[in-house]
């Protein structure tokens, strides 16, 4: 479904991506982690041509996203994202929210794109949100209304980064339930977060970055059982202290 090969990248004479080689299969989760600055979230906006790259390649089904032939919009259209920070335009209610994208890019009717957003508002819990805006929400509800807002394009696949690091920490579970659904459905997801419980429990690859680099690609059980790397060892025992 997504394939990374020999990806690098970087800002001006500063490197943030060295050589990044990974895959992510039809159905298969693979969340991604590391230290603050170590390139997972560049790494993954790279994956549908928010982040431009100057070398290597990536193929999502059967896409290359680096190919200035490439249709981006297009792409994106199919691949759904999820970010930190919600993004969602608060001029508009939560269903305009949800409709815009599937009128304006996937040239749906007004009354398809309702049906479709209000089935996806209702399977995270949020059906009687609709009518109103998004600042009256809270921001675990936001990032519930961003995860459906995804859904509604019908997506090959789903990337988040970090979608539950800007909210409040009795929020974050209701998110992380939303996500969980989404993995046990077979949605292929491909995670940047921290949150470890959420690894474990869902997770069939982790991938562990450091300084740009994938230091570690392994079975969810290898990663937490036997980590081959020291970094990835320091990162662990400092996480899952808490």
């Amino acid at each position: 479904m997504i394939a990374i090969k020999s990806v690098s990248k970087w800002y001006g004479e500063f490197q943030v991506l060295t050589d990044c080689t990974t895959t992510v299969q039809k159905s298969e989760v693979v969340v991604v982690c590391g230290p603050s600055g170590s390139g997972k979230s560049t790494l993954i906006k790279c994956v549908n041509g928010l982040e431009p790259f100057q070398s290597g390649e990536i193929i999502v089904k059967g896409t290359s996203v680096g190919d200035p032939k490439t249709n981006l919009s297009k792409l994106r259209s199919h691949v759904g994202m999820v970010f930190q920070n919600f993004e969602l335009f608060p001029h508009m209610t939560i269903i305009d929210n949800l409709t815009i994208a599937q009128e304006k890019v996937l040239g749906r009717n007004h009354e398809e794109a309702r049906d479709k957003g209000m089935k996806f508002l209702d399977r995270v819990g949020l059906k009687i949100q609709a009518p109103k805006h998004p600042g009256q929400l809270s921001g675990g509800q936001q990032q519930r209304v961003a995860i459906a807002r995804a859904l509604c394009m019908d997506p090959i696949c789903m990337l988040f980064d970090e979608p539950t690091s800007a909210l409040d920490p009795e929020m974050i579970n209701e998110v992380l339930d939303v996500m969980v659904e989404l993995a046990q459905e077979g949605m292929t997801m491909m995670c940047v977060t921290h949150e470890m419980g959420f690894a474990r429990k869902v997770a069939n690859r982790v991938i562990f970055m450091d300084h740009g680099l994938i230091v570690e690609d392994a079975t969810k059980d290898d990663f937490f059982g036997k980590p081959r790397s020291d970094r990835a060892q320091q990162f662990l025992a400092k996480i899952l202290q808490h």
